[in-house]
């Protein structure tokens, strides 16, 4: 493989993937919506699942439960049969043909170009080379990409770990967008059309396939398409891969072509709104966020007709297919110290058996600490106590993380790990040198004896070398999750959105007692005529005082931990951030009404 970082021999090249059975699994609530569900004829296409091959990789034993195809689109897409693209005939031609049929070009018009890329940059796809390992072959439609991101974004659109002889998987990745970093010309015009980043990244949600070739020495073709974009609504775009992800596959570039003029036609992503997508013929169904750090839950949202996970997305949320809650079936006794960790802003590696078990859970735990938007003071409109609700994200998640990252010695060294660092790995290098981190989560349902025996990964489960719980858990919500965990497809759904809820709720309840000390900075009506028209400094001494006569609704286990909590959040970086966003907010709010 081309790579710069020098690693032992047997992690170096590994075989790539994971097995899913042909099982289609279901977003829908009920039994009933899961089989009619799966009679929709967007996106049916086969991916027989054969038993496993001999595994090249060291963590082989990591995985032997097989998890459900994630064909996702086809419960949340309405179908209008009017606007169902044509699908090209297909035939078995040799390699060549087909390489020449999927990276081919087409003509896209610059100012579809702009219009398309306030939603998504590109499709970018990535074939395996035997020299050099995942390559990118082609950009739909051309879009300037520096060698570094090219690598980066090839390695990070294939599993690392485990293999499938054919099949598909779907996983998301973040990587850094470095300026310049190419010496490229500045005047190149594949450059001016590349709008800058939002937060300094570029996100990735590659549909990964696999397939069986006589003619290869490797014995398959793999290839990945991957859908780049500067938005973080993993549910939708996770959602448009796995649509046209098959279709590219099998019927060539007629469906990227098809999915770009649909997607430059949408209206300008609107935050806070509900909004009809046509895409591939069908109608995605999609509520956006006010901002990134702006929770989305089924009660508030805006659909004109009841939240419906068949049909309607939360783009900000976490992917429901499969259920998110057996990722962390293994460590549902622990979810409450997840969720310290996570807003106290503590560094947690997130390991798992495929890319898109981490992905999935590194976007889920993204969501636990994003409070419901709420009021806080009618002083303000609604738009700023959306802000003042919010907790801004202080640190670096990674959904999926190679050791050919660019930034893989920056984030992995022997030094203590950055605050807040949250990155979802597969390679069992990581075990070893991340193992002076504080915290480690394994994704994956409770092990058996066999596994227990005979993997060489972390053990599904949660493991911490520093925290101690300073909240209650509430068992009464730890039994219904259990007993979800042991029922249908359906349960799983709901007891999901039951943990999105709770955690939510219990970020609400911990900025109550800060929103409440606020209060207390905000000037006097004769200060802010006098042109002191922002908040008086933070004083944690006075805020623990009013802390100690207004304690929080959190179920803390004693006052003294409530204070340890309150004061490593102070310390935090997360800290710093929200302080300075509701500073910023309310002198904005007070100088207008001055």
């Amino acid at each position: 493989m081309n790579s710069n970082l020098q690693v032992p021999e047997t992690l170096e090249e590994q075989d790539i993937g994971l097995c899913y059975d042909s099982r289609r699994s279901s977003l829908t609530i009920s039994d009933t919506d899961i089989s009619s569900s799966m009679s929709r004829p967007v996106s049916q296409v086969d991916t027989p699942c054969a038993t496993h091959v001999s595994l090249k990789s060291s963590s082989s034993s990591r995985v032997t439960e097989v998890y459900q195809d994630r064909r996702i689109t086809a419960h949340h897409l309405t179908l209008k049969s009017r606007t169902e693209p044509h699908l090209p005939s297909t035939t078995s031609g040799h390699m060549s043909t087909e390489n020449e049929t999927r990276t081919s070009s087409f003509v896209f018009p610059a100012e579809k170009v702009q219009n398309m890329q306030k939603w998504a940059l590109s499709f970018v796809v990535v074939q395996f080379d035997l020299d050099l390992g995942p390559v990118v072959r082609a950009v739909h439609p051309p879009m300037y990409l520096s060698p570094s991101e090219k690598e980066n974004i090839a390695f990070s659109s294939f599993p690392d770990s485990l293999q499938f002889e054919q099949g598909s998987e779907v996983h998301s990745f973040r990587i850094r967008v470095y300026p310049n970093s190419s010496g490229a010309p500045v005047d190149d015009i594949r450059e001016k059309r590349r709008p800058q980043p939002l937060d300094g990244f570029m996100y990735g949600f590659s549909y990964f396939y696999q397939k069986r070739d006589p003619t290869s020495k490797r014995g398959y073709q793999q290839s990945s398409l991957v859908l780049l974009t500067r938005h973080q609504y993993p549910a939708l775009y996770t959602s448009m891969i796995s649509q046209v992800g098959p279709l590219f596959h099998n019927h060539g570039i007629t469906m990227l072509e098809t999915a770009c003029h649909n997607i430059a036609s949408w209206q300008i992503p609107s935050p806070g709104s509900a909004v009809e997508l046509g895409f591939l013929g069908s109608v995605i169904h999609v509520e956006l966020p006010f901002g990134p750090d702006s929770q989305q839950l089924a009660e508030t949202s805006t659909f004109n007709e009841r939240f419906n996970p068949t049909v309607h997305l939360l783009a900000s949320s976490a992917p429901f297919d499969p259920p998110p809650i057996r990722a962390f079936e293994a460590s549902l006794t622990h979810l409450w110290s997840l969720w310290e960790c996570l807003v106290l802003c503590e560094p947690i590696l997130v390991f798992g058996p495929s890319p898109s078990m981490t992905s999935q859970a590194v976007w889920w735990l993204r969501d636990l600490v994003r409070p419901v938007r709420l009021l806080v003071n009618p002083f303000f409109h609604a738009t700023d106590t959306d802000v003042l609700a919010q907790i801004p994200l202080a640190a670096d998640i990674r959904p999926y993380f190679t050791i050919q990252d660019k930034d893989h010695s920056l984030l992995v060294n022997k030094a203590s790990p950055k605050a807040g660092l949250v990155i979802g790995v597969t390679n069992p290098f990581f075990e070893k040198s991340c193992a002076h981190w504080p915290h480690v989560l394994s994704v994956g349902r409770k092990p058996s004896q066999l596994r227990k025996e005979t993997s060489t990964g972390p053990m599904p489960g949660w493991t911490t070398k520093t925290h101690r719980r300073h909240i209650s858990k509430d068992r009464q919500l730890l039994k219904h999750l259990e007993k979800a965990c042991a029922g249908q497809a359906a349960e799983q759904i709901e007891a999901s959105l039951d943990i999105r809820r709770h955690f939510c709720t219990r970020t609400n309840a911990m900025l109550v007692p800060l929103n409440r000390y606020l209060n207390t900075l905000m000037p006097s009506p004769v200060e802010r005529n006098a042109g002191k028209a922002h908040l008086k400094p933070f004083n944690p001494t006075d805020f623990f005082a009013l802390l100690k006569k207004s304690p929080s609704a959190l179920p803390f286990k004693s006052m003294s931990k409530q204070r340890e909590f309150y004061d490593k959040w102070l310390r935090s970086p997360t800290f710093g951030l929200w302080l300075a966003c509701q500073e910023e907010v309310i002198g904005a709010v007070l100088r207008e009404k001055a």
